[in-house]
């Protein structure tokens, strides 16, 4: 019975709750991205005003795809994680190039498509911020 106690003490110690309290043994290094009150077509970034919603989505975009002409209501925000994507403003006539590594903050309310020139895939991680419920693309007709 007094081996109880020290086997207890042994699972306590080699625990996931163990783990949690241990110190960070390299350091961390935080490399910004990016910092923007505005979009990519300069407009002031606003955030939906009642029941705010985040979605986070993972695209993968074909080589050679052009993605239909379409808007967001909402902030969208996008990085790059694999590949180069074109994407046209329609409005303003603006055309950006975006590549691995960049981070996009999307124009709101502007008709803008993207295109992927490039020999791979396009993978983006996205971000929405929505009133809840809400779609954040709309289709031009």
């Amino acid at each position: 019975m007094k081996s109880l106690p020290f086997a207890l003490g042994l699972l306590l110690i080699a625990s996931p709750l163990h783990a949690d309290t241990q110190a960070v043994t390299g350091k961390v290094v935080v490399k910004p991205v990016i910092s923007s009150t505005m979009t990519s077509s300069g407009q002031p970034i606003v955030l939906p005003q009642k029941d705010a919603q985040v979605i986070v989505s993972t695209y993968e975009i074909p080589a050679g795809a052009v993605l239909p002409k379409h808007k967001h209501p909402f902030p969208r925000y996008g990085y790059v994680q694999a590949g180069t994507i074109e994407v046209t403003n329609v409005d303003t006539g603006k055309t950006e190039t975006f590549k691995t590594g960049d981070f996009i903050v999307e124009a709101v309310d502007q008709w803008h498509f993207g295109t992927n020139k490039g020999p791979e895939p396009v993978k983006l991680l996205v971000i929405d911020m929505v009133e809840k419920g809400q779609p954040n693309t709309v289709l031009h007709k």
